[in-house]
């Protein structure tokens, strides 16, 4: 005869056991020996964070676009200096010139874009060295004088002459980084070179290049007296050449 439906549930549930064993809690006292060890933390390491940033990106920063700004002028190291003019993170970049400009941030990002396109599947890791911090504002068209300086166009960045704009690092072979930085410049205004990591710095537009930045700042140079050939003395056809303007 076939069991009941109730009866194989009874049947099931009695053969279930509890068991009374004691599980051992935490103890919430924390131990002593625990407490005084210390854990070993490197020093000068930046924590990961999950916060966005809020300095904005390399193309729009965090600014109020309704702030005016004045056009002003790209910065020219005259006094010596060789800030961003060598290859820092990565390992080629590509490098102004010809002459000081100011780059909108739609040509930026079009370079950075054929960079990538022209890398794309390749390991490499891209560095940006300046930033379109400047509000360009334009007024509209046959707009008489005055009324104001004009409404928001566009961001751009202040590029001096000789100066590192895009740095490039990865296990890709030369050049083919050369070619992707040749495509880049083609679309940025101005004239660029491929500059790699370990390259003379520039003063203005001097390249440190077997010079010293101490000779550049010396008003006169040194010549020695062995190099100077003397001058030969002038001879008695000239001194009695009559001039021309007499018969």
């Amino acid at each position: 005869m076939r069991p009941n439906g109730p009866t194989c549930l009874v049947d099931a549930l009695r053969s279930l056991r509890i068991s009374h064993t004691s599980i051992a809690r935490p103890s919430i006292i924390p131990n002593t020996s625990i407490v005084s060890r210390k854990v070993q933390c490197p020093q000068n390491v930046r924590f990961f964070s999950a916060t966005a940033s809020m300095a904005g990106n390399w193309l729009e920063p965090n600014l109020n676009r309704k702030d005016k700004m004045m056009k002003g002028r790209p910065r020219v190291a005259t006094g010596g200096s060789t800030k961003g003019t060598t290859v820092v993170w990565g390992d080629y970049g590509i490098r102004m010139i010809d002459h000081h400009r100011r780059i909108s941030a739609q040509q930026l990002k079009v370079a950075e874009d054929t960079i990538k396109q022209r890398l794309r599947g390749q390991k490499y890791r891209l560095f940006k060295r300046v930033c379109c911090n400047v509000g360009v504002f334009i007024s509209g068209n046959e707009v008489r004088m005055g009324k104001g300086k004009g409404s928001f166009d566009h961001w751009a960045a202040r590029v001096a002459v000789n100066q590192i704009v895009l740095e490039l690092r990865g296990m890709i072979h030369e050049q083919v980084v050369r070619d992707a930085f040749r495509l880049a410049g083609n679309k940025l205004p101005g004239q660029w070179e491929f500059v790699k990591k370990g390259a003379p710095p520039v003063v203005g537009i001097t390249k440190l290049d077997g010079i010293t930045l101490e000779d550049l700042k010396r008003p006169r140079r040194k010549v020695p007296g062995e190099s100077l050939a003397p001058v030969p003395p002038a001879s008695d056809s000239e001194t009695q050449r009559t001039p021309l303007d007499h018969p």
